[in-house]
Order: C-alpha cells, then sequence, then structure tokens
C-alpha cells in the first residue's frame, strides 16, 4: 500500500502465510486483519477495496493486516471453498492480534469467510469492530451477525452489484434486523466510489 507497507510471512494450517502489515502514525489501537476476495477470480490483499479498507483502519489508528489466502501470492497450499480460507484467517488472528483490541472486515468471498470468523471469535473475546463490503451471500452460506454486536458491524453494499445482488445481501440482513448501507449506483469494486467506501468506513470506525 506504501513504501512502510511491512511484508511477513508466518506459519499457516496449510504452509505459510503471506502477510502485509500497515501502522498507524500514532500508538497503535489493534490490529484490523482484513480478508480478500474470491481466490480462484484473482482476488488477492492487493485488492483496491482491501487496500481502501486498510487504509480507513490505518488513518483510524489501527494495525492493518491484509493477507493472502492458501495458494495465492506468496501463501502456500490450495483453495479450499471457504473451509481452509477461514483457517488461515484465523491463524492470522493469532499471530498477530492473540490478545488486546481486534477488528475483522472483509470483501466479496472475503466478507464470507470474515462472518464465520466473528461468529467463531465472538465467544471467546472482544470485538471492536467488523466491517463486511460486498458480502458474498448469494454464492456462499454467509453467518449471521450475532445481535450484540449489530452497533459495531457496518454493512455496506453497492445498489448496483451484478457480482453479489443487493437482493440477496437483504435476505440474509432481513431476519436478523441487520441494518445494511447502500451506496447509491455502486458496483461490486465500487469504481470510481472508493474515497467514500473509505470515508463511510472511517465515520463507522470513529463512531
Amino acid at each position: 500500500m506504501n513504501a512502510q507497507t511491512e511484508i511477513q510471512q508466518i506459519a499457516g494450517p496449510a504452509g505459510s502465510l503471506e502477510l502485509a502489515i500497515d501502522q498507524p502514525d500514532a500508538p497503535s489501537k489493534g490490529v484490523a486483519v482484513i480478508a480478500h476476495p474470491h481466490p480462484l477470480f484473482g482476488g488477492t490483499m492487493t485488492n483496491k477495496v482491501v487496500q481502501t479498507l486498510a487504509r480507513a483502519f490505518v488513518l483510524t489508528g489501527w494495525t492493518a493486516v491484509r493477507f493472502n489466502f492458501r495458494g495465492v501470492g506468496g501463501s502456500a497450499g490450495a483453495y479450499d471453498d471457504g473451509r481452509g480460507e477461514l483457517a488461515d484467517l484465523l491463524a492470522v488472528v493469532q499471530d498477530q492480534a492473540p490478545e488486546g483490541a481486534l477488528c475483522l472486515a472483509g470483501f466479496s468471498f472475503g466478507a464470507f469467510v470474515t462472518s464465520h470468523a466473528v461468529a467463531h471469535l465472538a465467544q471467546a473475546r472482544e470485538l471492536a469492530k467488523v466491517v463486511l463490503v460486498g458480502t458474498a451471500t448469494s454464492r456462499f452460506d454467509t453467518a449471521p451477525v450475532a445481535p450484540e454486536l449489530h452497533q459495531r458491524t457496518l454493512v455496506i453494499h453497492g445498489e448496483a452489484d451484478d457480482t453479489v445482488p443487493l437482493v440477496s445481501v437483504m435476505d440474509w440482513a432481513r431476519p436478523q434486523a441487520l441494518p445494511v448501507l447502500v451506496v447509491p449506483g455502486g458496483g461490486h469494486f465500487f469504481h470510481g466510489q472508493l474515497p467514500l467506501l473509505r470515508d463511510l468506513t472511517v465515520r463507522h470506525l470513529q463512531a
């Protein structure tokens, strides 16, 4: 993301996992782990939406940790239909933020994986903020968000998303009474609207 981005390799469930870490200027509030889109469709930790989310966390004082799922970039292993990718995300959390303040965020497939990480981790530790963007509800069995986390969770979706139709996200959110922030005219990758996505995320993190 910038010249100060630190690239690391850590041990993951299927071998080495590649991480990119960005630090805020002031002492960090904690760690935000951000998951990328589908590995089989070009998703990586350098995706522009993922980088935009990382920037929002850094701007609000968090250490932003992006990582490549198994089989992507410098990460070992092969695509595992979400199960292994959840294990990857949890391994990154355990390595980078075994305790202390933690945020989780994801885009598209990464948001689906993040939803399950939230469900898994919320039983054992407090999550400061959750951000789910372009959540792949039409393609995967996205986990519900516990009611006690609703105020700390931001769900953003583009009105004109043709990869994951808005109606599928509403069908997932409606039974939970979970609010969804809809970006008018927004597509799946928020082309031309990344500054708005960043600003909406910053506003949520500062709330």
